[in-house]
């Protein structure tokens, strides 16, 4: 192929359109020859459904499906508690591929009571959901806005804000004990990078494969990793020896944990929404101890400095405020799917604070390398682990 280094443009384009057609070419050919059905002969076509959410009104069920197999599902048949039982389907009963579906059944379920919804396939093929304990599932009125938001500020603008009412007792600190401050948010974050990165996954296992949510977590916290890493080499952030460098430490500090917030909410509206009132408490009471730290850690990087507490404020709504966005999404429509991209954005984000708040130690430590990895800051490490770890038993 030497001869084609010095090539004319469109001898180039030629050579490179040419994969394509003749990839579209062999494509079409085997969709007319379809050597698959000659293979599998008369086997019935594999279907999955995928129960998404599952509400109940004063009607009975609402049930949100999702066709994650490669060949159409129709639903044929519906069993509430193994009695076959009368429904409806929007827009029609056959799905697509990655079709989408609402099965609404007209049940008068039991408050506090289980009961298992089966829904039933064309080709005899079940797939149930349990209703643990049966309540009515909250509607989005003023009302429940207003508490759901409620309950967002107390998991997170609340323990955050607490947390940064500390920024003048770290103001007068001496640089030995600011280092360990830092180390400590280093711990601090090292513990929500796992518990936000294992959310991840165990969600993921409750999405249907068809949308490769397991991958998505370490590809979307990928590139949340370089997507804040990117924007902090910008206009000379990344530069920690300056104001506006530790002042953008402190913001993607707040950001990070704004979004491990975000999951939290979620789980605590989830709950609630499933009628566990009294776990939606525990986790409220819980996710308030384990965020108290978090201000601290926000508010490390601007020690010495004179932020202003405008910056305050604004860092303890970026940091807490996403907890009411979350309460809210999984109080009224909570989605899987969803879920595991906004634990997926909080790790790379919180992983790449690490990285910026690593590189502050190492500068602060100057030529003496030795410091960046004193003991001071090991235990300064520790001690963040053992708060969060600690903290979080009461979750």
């Amino acid at each position: 192929m030497r001869v084609l280094k010095n090539a004319s443009t469109s001898t180039l384009w030629l050579w490179g359109s040419l994969p394509l057609v003749l990839a579209a070419i062999a494509l079409a050919a085997f969709l007319y020859l379809d050597p698959m059905e000659a293979l599998t002969g008369n086997q019935p076509p594999v279907q999955n459904l995928s129960i998404e959410r599952v509400e109940l009104t004063d009607d009975g069920f609402t049930v949100d499906v999702v066709n994650a197999a490669p060949e159409p599902v129709t639903i044929s048949q519906v069993q509430v508690d193994e009695a076959y039982w009368t429904f409806d389907v929007e827009p029609d009963s056959t799905l697509p591929r990655l079709g989408e579906a609402t099965v609404h059944i007209p049940y008068p379920w039991v408050h506090g009571e289980l009961h298992e919804i089966r829904l039933l396939t064309d080709v005899g093929m079940t797939f149930s959901h349990t209703v643990e304990v049966a309540t009515k599932t909250p509607q989005p009125t003023p009302t429940r806005w207003g508490l759901f938001a409620l309950l967002g500020a107390f998991i997170g603008v609340i323990p955050v804000g607490l947390g940064l009412m500390w920024f003048p007792v770290l103001q007068n600190l001496s640089e030995q004990v600011m280092n360990f401050v830092l180390a400590l948010t280093m711990g601090l974050l090292l513990f929500l990078f796992v518990d936000t990165l294992l959310e991840g996954i165990e969600i993921a296992e409750h999405v249907p494969d068809v949308f490769q949510a397991l991958p998505l977590v370490f590809l979307v916290g990928l590139m949340s990793y370089l997507i804040l890493t990117a924007a902090g080499r910008w206009g000379g952030a990344a530069d920690r020896s300056t104001l506006d460098g530790r002042r953008w430490i402190a913001t993607a500090i707040a950001l990070g944990i704004g979004l491990h917030n975000l999951g939290e909410g979620m789980a605590v509206g989830a709950a609630i929404a499933a009628g566990e009132a009294a776990l939606g408490s525990f986790l409220v009471v819980g996710f308030v101890l384990h965020n108290l730290t978090e201000g601290i850690g926000i508010g490390a990087p601007m020690a010495e400095d004179d932020p202003g507490w405008g910056r305050l404020a604004w860092l303890t709504v970026l940091g807490g405020g996403p907890a009411i966005l979350g309460t809210w999404m999984g109080g009224f429509h909570y989605s899987p799917f969803w879920a595991v991209l906004f634990f997926a954005v909080g790790a790379g984000a919180i992983l790449q604070v690490i990285v910026e708040v690593g590189r502050l130690l190492v500068e602060r430590a100057g030529d003496d390398t030795t410091i960046a990895t004193s003991w001071v800051n090991l235990g300064g490490v520790t001690t963040g682990l053992v708060i969060m770890y600690a903290t979080a038993l009461f979750v």
